[in-house]
């Protein structure tokens, strides 16, 4: 079939030069899908191919669509990477002439007089078809050939576009660089301090929407550079940024420059920050008090971050920002303040979580009187402030706490509403002439197979922000959320597994712990209206199987690690309310999820052997690699944190479990032994913990092992550095795990040799859980007369008595009255 695709091609270059080109767009169309589905087929005449596209592309007297469909073509080739790695980048003439096409193609920008009013939120004025596909293309392109590629080919082009008189081009430019920064990262990170002059110059055109696109600019390098450029360059960028903020002819530039300061306070310290804040704060109170609406909006989202960015050190600004934030909730009541009502409430709720709730109380009261007024009033559907509020009460909970409980029953039932919508979701033939109101921002569409489905987004971003809050409440208040739990399980178990949106899943994810550790605390302290532990065995049999198949279905790799985070905490939570049915489910599954990532590794490792792949492929997949969150598998490239979880919830499992998880010890085993002398500290210390589990529980089954296993251990215990900082928790649990082979295997052991070896390495003090254990151990020992631990005549009783002395007073009271107590026991001895 090869073969024919000359045929094809000239057929669609027959139907551009007889002008008929709706033919030549379905033919395009099919070749995009083509390009998509099977870009190996093209690879013969990839070059002849790829070269007509890029003539249609720049044939400026053809149809827009036409042109875009031709980049569209080009740039599916270059996203193919799973099946063709690296088949793009043989071509670097090509890529060149795409991105100069690209870039001409954001010179579709006219000087719309709107754009200048700013009186809506318009940022698109001017702007023609061919600006928008420019910018996507643009962003898409850098991320699938990466830095190596695009950068080099942008040093050429940007200083020509920057040095001619158009200003168009100067617009073009700083655009280009905003939407490759994120794709060239690390390439453009080493030459930032040109990248940083280039924009930086841009504040100063004449053209307010250059500056603008130099503002831009700036912004979405703060996010994707950062936070080198904050570290490096915070002295050049918030100034320029202030002074962009006195700009009162142009207020789109100036509540532009107020949306940067929040991107770059987000990848920020409070020590950057604080030295500017007078300065930044400041300027944004005079931009409240004069500013268009546009421009206060965006001066009250910039003091948002930059209370929450500098903490503790904006109490300083407390009282001079909360009475014009105040003041714009309780009188930005018309229609067309909605969305700066809104972002008050946003900034109030933030400042009040970085002063703290001392700070913040008293007006923190008549803030949520104002609230829950609002909370009866009947809002349209698309009215920000629904969203918003339901943020805002979550903030005020985190920074009161427990002070929040008497509000709950006000914030509960919408919250509980929002987070039961159903998907506003409509299904037409792909084939239809019936659109689904493509002209609505709020409506995604995707086409899968002969089925056209539009999905209201706006309904899955409420219902996304119900669910974060629930589990902010949950995990807020403990104990306190209890009344709740029987309303809002059912809610978000089943939400598990809402695949229409990723947010929701990961909400609902996180509130699983959250959930079972409040219904946990409420029984534990008497607060559970009645209810026991039989309570939290029937909320554990609910939530920890729902997460396992879950877990199993779960198409994202990033979301499994979530899930495999979750479930490890449930574990260590419903401890042996578990039963040997679920611990089975929880086991198969996690090798469900090894066998998946050494998979999915196997498959990269398969795209290296591609006749095109590169260095570049290459550096890519490592990325892949390394973003790999799932548990580890036998080969030794798992990331520490891959390695940590697995090794954790098999920790779990075999600590809560007990018999029931004995059967996987031949599984596990191996892993934790040679983890346990891992590079790693982290590693180290979840792995040798796990050895100390499977010692006091393995049985038999361990018993062939604990050669080994003293091996490990003492690998650690002896390491030159074994008592550094980054060193010494994994010296403390490989200490209190030998002491347990030393308890629970004494007969696998040479007792006077590792018995007395053991007692040398105490006290250990900083892991306190871990200190707590192994001394009360040694009481224990000494209590009945361990001939080991004694040693013959008694000649350990010295260093016993010293080890007790040293931390009697560093360990908790019940402890200190067993220390006392044996210690008369030696006096008795001596």
């Amino acid at each position: 079939m090869q073969d024919l695709l000359p045929a094809m091609m000239r057929a669609l270059t027959d139907c551009l030069n007889s002008g008929q080109e709706a033919s030549a767009q379905e033919a395009l169309e099919l070749l995009v899908e083509l390009a998509g589905a099977e870009p190996r087929f093209l690879r013969r005449q990839i070059a002849d191919v790829v070269g007509a596209m890029l003539q249609v592309a720049e044939a400026a007297q053809l149809e827009d669509g036409t042109r875009h469909l031709a980049v569209e073509f080009v740039i599916t080739l270059a996203e193919a990477r799973e099946r063709a790695p690296g088949m793009m980048r043989r071509l670097p003439q090509f890529v060149g002439r795409l991105f100069a096409v690209l870039m001409q193609m954001l010179l579709d920008v006219e000087d719309d007089p709107s754009w200048h009013s700013a009186e809506t939120e318009d940022e698109d004025a001017g702007e023609g078809n061919n600006y928008g596909v420019a910018q996507e293309c643009l962003d898409r392109l850098a991320i699938a050939i990466g830095g190596n590629a695009i950068v080099p080919i942008a040093s050429e082009l940007l200083p020509q576009y920057l040095s001619a008189p158009e200003w168009q081009k100067h617009h073009a430019a700083l655009i280009t660089l905003a939407q490759i920064a994120e794709g060239c990262a690390k390439v453009m990170l080493k030459n930032l301090e040109q990248v940083v002059s280039m924009i930086l110059n841009g504040f100063q055109h004449p053209h307010p929407r250059v500056r603008w696109a130099a503002i831009n600019a700036i912004g979405q390098l703060s996010t994707d550079l950062g936070p080198d450029l904050q570290v490096h360059y915070h002295q050049k960028v918030l100034p320029a940024l202030a002074n962009a903020m006195d700009d009162f002819q142009n207020p789109r530039v100036q509540a532009h420059a107020a949306s940067a300061i929040l991107n770059f306070s987000e990848n920020c310290t409070p020590e950057i920050l604080t030295p500017y804040l007078d300065g930044i704060v400041n300027k944004l109170l005079v931009l409240l008090q004069n500013g268009k609406q546009m421009v206060q909006e965006g001066a009250l989202t910039a003091l948002a971050s930059v209370a929450d960015s500098s903490q503790e050190h904006f109490k300083k600004y407390y009282d001079a920002v909360m009475p014009y934030l105040k003041a714009i909730l309780m009188n930005a009541t018309d229609k067309s303040n909605r969305m700066l009502r809104a972002k008050s409430m946003e900034c109030i709720s933030l400042v009040g979580m970085a002063v703290g709730k001392d700070k913040f109380r008293d007006d923190a009261r008549q803030v949520m009187e104002v609230l829950m007024a609002l909370q009866g009033t009947p809002m349209e559907t698309d009215d920000p402030i629904t969203s918003y509020m339901l943020q805002a009460w979550a903030r005020l909970c985190k920074c009161l706490g427990q002070d929040f409980l008497p509000y709950m029953s006000v914030v509960m039932p919408p919250l509980l509403q929002s987070a039961q919508l159903k998907p506003d979701v409509t299904i037409t033939s792909a084939e239809s002439d019936d659109e689904i109101e493509s002209d609505d921002d709020s409506i995604e569409t995707i086409t899968l197979g002969d089925k056209r489905i539009g999905i209201r987004t706006s309904v899955l971003e409420e219902k996304a922000t119900a669910c974060n809050m629930l589990c902010c409440y949950a995990d807020e208040l403990k104990e306190g959320f209890f009344p709740w739990i029987d309303q809002v399980a059912p809610t978000l178990v089943p939400l598990l597994k809402f695949y229409f949106h990723e947010e929701v899943r990961r909400a609902a994810v996180a509130a699983m712990p959250e959930l079972l550790r409040s219904a946990k605390l409420a029984v534990e302290k008497g607060q559970a209206q009645g209810r026991d532990e039989s309570y939290v065995k029937q909320l554990s049999d609910y939530i920890i199987p729902a997460l396992v198949e879950a877990l199993h279905k779960e198409p994202e790799t990033e979301m499994c690690s979530s899930m495999l985070d979750s479930l490890n905490e449930c574990m260590q939570l419903s401890g042996r309310l578990l039963d040997e049915t679920q611990v089975r489910a929880i086991s198969d599954e996690i090798k469900n999820v090894i066998i998946a990532s050494a998979t999915r590794k196997r498959e990269r490792t398969e795209r290296t052997k591609a006749e095109d792949f590169d260095a570049d492929e290459g550096e890519l997949l490592k990325e892949e690699n390394e973003q790999e969150e799932e548990v580890f598998d036998q080969g030794k490239d798992k990331t520490p944190e891959e390695r940590r979880i697995a090794i954790c919830i098999f920790d779990d499992v075999a600590e809560q479990c007990r018999e029931s998880a004995l059967r996987y010890y031949d599984t596990y085993l191996p892993f934790l032994l040679e983890a346990a002398n891992d590079e790693n500290s982290d590693v180290r210390q979840a792995a040798v913990y796990g050895v100390g589990v499977c010692a006091e529980f393995g049985g038999h089954v361990f018993r062939p092992l604990v050669g080994e296993a003293l091996s490990k251990l003492n690998n650690v215990i002896r390491h030159p550095e074994a008592r550094h900082p980054d060193n010494i928790m994994a010296y403390d649990n490989a200490v209190s795990a030998l002491g347990k082979i030393c308890q629970f295997h004494r007969d696998g052991i040479d007792a006077t040799q590792v018995v007395p070896a053991w007692l040398s390495c105490l006290p250990i003090k900083d892991d306190k859980i871990e200190a707590k254990v192994v001394h009360e151990q040694l009481c224990s020992m000494v209590e009945r007369s361990d001939a080991e631990i004694l040693g013959p005549q008694n000649q350990y009783l010295p260093k016993i008595l010293s080890i007790f002395t040293e931390v009697m007073f560093d360990l908790c009271p019940q402890f200190e009255q067993g220390c006392k107590f044996v210690a008369i026991i030696m006096y008795d001895f001596q």
